[in-house]
């Protein structure tokens, strides 16, 4: 049973596109590793832009200065 967990930040990912995360997700392990689509669970993870960091600064602050 493969267990995927994507973890993006909480702006701008419609319901949609996680549908579609999810679908390409289970797809893939079924073609690639042939996977039962049945057993295979994907996890989206939304986390905060002030909990994610890249270079020191969160995310928050950088998108500030862009």
């Amino acid at each position: 049973m493969p267990y995927v967990n994507i973890k993006v930040t909480d702006t701008g990912v419609t319901s949609e596109q996680k549908a579609a995360l999810i679908k390409g997700v289970t797809d893939l392990l079924q073609q690639v590793l042939n996977k039962n689509p049945l057993t295979t669970v994907v996890v989206i993870d939304e986390v905060s832009t002030d909990n994610w960091g890249i270079g020191g600064e969160q995310v928050t602050s950088r998108t500030k200065k862009s």
